[in-house]
């Protein structure tokens, strides 16, 4: 059934990899939907290619997201972590939390 589908060109690896990017990339990091694309069994290379494209923009989506949620840099420590935590789990990079949360990324960036 899914050979016919591909050989009819009704399902193709890269408008699978396109669709992901695209319901995805505004709402998580490269990092998860790495997974997400592995987990569908794609080919190693259309993966690689599509996370490198969205690494560009890894700072940019996560300051959206932050903004979204929670809007200011934080007051307290513990507040900073919650900031932090909730980025990780989204599949944020390292280097672009910190630069978000530390509201080291400003308006004239984005």
């Amino acid at each position: 059934m899914l050979d016919a589908l591909a050989a009819k060109d009704f399902i193709n690896e890269a408008r699978v990899v396109e669709s992901v990017l695209h319901r995805r990339s505004a709402k998580l990091g490269a990092s998860r939907i790495q997974h997400e694309l592995q987990a569908k069994g794609l080919e190693p290379e259309a993966v690689a290619q599509a996370i490198s494209d969205l690494r560009a923009s890894e700072t940019a989506r996560a300051q959206e997201v932050w903004r979204k949620k929670f809007g200011s840099v934080a007051a307290t420590p513990v507040e900073r972590a919650r900031q932090v935590r909730f980025l990780a789990s989204r599949g944020f990079g390292g280097e672009a939390i910190a630069r978000v949360v530390s509201g080291a990324f400003g308006a004239d960036e984005v």
